[in-house]
């Protein structure tokens, strides 16, 4: 088969634009797409450090204050003695802070315990609202069926009422026509066209319990009983008319009032039912309602998601402990090296500052080096001393020495326009004996440290007018949701203080 070449022209042109909406797809809905990665939410630990260059230098003395003021309550060396690193040498007064210490930690314990109650109520409550549910449904569902009762008294007696006016018509209203026994003839008709209406009712909602069906059967047999009501009420008035008034027997007289007796009844209990059934399901969302609310209310406070009342008050408790276990543990000065006391300024009973011009001990290092480094003024501010570093030496490579932060100094240094701040470092552990002044050293300072705490990576965060967020992938549906964060580390793991809880997935977008 041979192709014209207006068909070929076609084929071509074709053929272009169809590679042309391929290429268009690769490049703009592939370019354009992203990736979603989810990250399981989970604990761990986080490390923050600064890194930095520096160099050897010979050792000074280290001068040590406390990082608050407040009463010296003991100094336990002297000048010139000996002290090992991580020796107690002076103590500062924290028997306030103990007694602060204390009420946190037992604040801590009561809003764990009232926690722990409120997740036991939940449960009573989550409880109760299933039973409630279950209770209250049957009660409804009673009276549904009690309704169908009366629907079965409705048929049965509308049924008998029509019976007997077939019987008294039969009886008194054949023999030959007049007025009355056409009125007798219609009202007999009335009535077997009710019995037909009321019938269907009554065998759909014995198809099945179905409340629909019960409801919309109610709601129009009111009009069905009145009108059989309607019409032996007419035929009563017929036979009491001068033609039928001595014809009709008392006895028959009798019975259809007492057929319109059992209608009015049936119609009272047909009410009644319509009243029972609207004031039980009002009960019962009423119940109902009062348990969800008692449910609702718990959930939210114990809520970790969105910092519950309970969680928002564990978390600020154990901060506060947390802080002042810090400031005990400040208040207590060690020596950061092997080494000898050089001075001591201060007694016990006396006060300390930290901007003291002198410090409260100087301590000269049994090793003779140390490492001076430049930080950055947006690290510094993260560095503390006694921080941990892990220093490497460039002609010792293949080794990492402890070492320890023992000095910032408060004067900045300017260097090609950018402040930065002196830092001194000493060894805790042997060096080298080849070690030698102006050698570079790589440090890695420990600025922050949380063990066991709940993780999440930096690049899963978003921030929008000081709000941290996260997207929370849940039941397949992405939700966004506020979170507080605590220490980000270098690694690029954030902590998560509230918000989220572990098992969950966080959305990472690439």
């Amino acid at each position: 088969m041979f192709l014209t070449k207006n068909t070929r022209k076609k084929a071509v042109v074709v053929f272009i634009i169809i590679a042309a909406l391929i290429f268009g797809y690769q490049i703009f809905f592939k370019k354009n797409k992203t990736d979603l990665v989810l990250f399981n939410v989970v604990k761990g630990d986080v490390t923050q450090e600064v890194s930095e260059t520096g160099q050897v230098q010979k050792g000074e003395e280290i001068d040590l204050n406390f990082k608050t003021a407040g009463r010296i309550e003991s100094v336990s060396i002297r000048a010139g003695d000996k002290v090992i690193s991580g020796q107690e040498l002076a103590r500062m007064d924290t028997q306030q802070l103990q007694i602060q210490l204390g009420e946190a930690q037992s604040a801590l314990n009561v809003i764990e315990a009232k926690r722990d109650d409120a997740n036991l109520s939940l449960d009573a409550a989550r409880q109760e609202l299933a039973d409630t549910i279950a209770t209250q449904n049957e009660k409804v569902d009673k009276e549904y069926k009690d309704a169908i009762t009366v629907v079965d008294d409705v048929y049965l007696n509308a049924y008998n009422a029509f019976a007997f006016m077939d019987l008294l018509k039969r009886t008194y209203f054949t023999s030959y026509p007049t007025q009355e026994s056409g009125k007798i003839f219609d009202n007999v008709f009335e009535i077997e066209k009710v019995i037909g209406v009321i019938e269907v009712h009554v065998d759909e909602i014995k198809k099945g319990f179905d409340k629909e069906k019960i409801n919309s059967a109610l709601d129009e047999l009111g009009d069905e009983i009145i009108a059989v009501r309607n019409q032996l009420e007419q035929a009563r008035i017929t036979i009491e008319t001068s033609s039928y008034r001595s014809i009709v027997s008392n006895t028959d007289k009798s019975s259809l009032d007492a057929h319109k007796s059992n209608i009015n009844g049936v119609y009272s209990d047909f009410v009644a039912a319509k009243a029972d059934i609207s004031l039980a399901e009002i009960t019962a969302r009423a119940a109902i309602n009062s348990a969800e609310s008692t449910v609702y209310i718990l959930e939210n406070q114990l809520n970790v998601d969105r910092d519950g009342l309970y969680e928002s008050q564990v978390n600020e408790a154990r901060l506060r402990v947390r802080l002042l276990a810090e400031q005990i543990e400040d208040a207590t000065l060690k020596s950061p090296v092997d080494g000898q006391v050089a001075r001591v300024n201060k007694k016990a009973g006396e006060t300390a500052q930290p901007a003291d011009l002198e410090p409260v001990i100087s301590v000269l290092p049994l090793i003779p080096f140390e490492v001076e480094t430049d930080i950055y003024e947006e690290d510094v501010v993260k560095i503390n001393v006694g921080n941990p570093v892990d220093i490497s030496l460039v002609p010792f490579p293949d080794k990492i020495f402890a070492g320890m932060v023992v000095a910032i100094d408060p004067a900045e240094k300017i260097i090609d326009g950018v402040i930065y701040y002196e830092v001194n470092i000493v060894f805790v552990d042997d060096v080298p004996q080849n070690l030698k002044p102006g050698m570079t050293a790589d440090v890695n300072i420990r600025t922050g440290l949380r063990e066991g705490v709940i993780i999440i990576p930096e690049e899963a965060l978003s921030s929008d007018n000081g709000k941290k967020t996260v997207q929370v992938m849940k039941n397949r549906k992405i939700e966004e949701r506020e979170i507080r964060v605590g220490l980000e580390g270098s690694d690029g793991m954030v902590e998560v203080l509230s918000g989220l809880q572990e098992g969950e997935k966080v959305v990472i977008r690439q």
